[in-house]
């Protein structure tokens, strides 16, 4: 399942968190079964890899946001 900016926007910075942090491990599973031979959906990988990065850039700019509005 692939998330939107919109949906990970949505959500409050703990949620943001928890869900980056289950990716990660998923990540790490799906890394880990692709060595031994294992992995039956080798495309998870790109999407987990892509909400991942997702989510980054969400926190990322927001933490911009509140940079900027502090200089004002």
């Amino acid at each position: 399942m692939s998330l939107s900016a919109d949906e990970i926007r949505k959500m409050s910075p703990e949620e943001r968190r928890k869900l980056l942090n289950d990716l990660r491990i998923e990540l790490i599973k799906l890394r880990t079964q692709a060595f031994l031979g294992t992995l039956t959906n080798v495309g998870r990988i790109k999407v987990v890899r892509k909400n991942i990065a997702r989510i980054l850039t969400v926190m990322r700019e927001e933490e911009e946001l509140k940079k900027k509005q502090g200089k004002k």
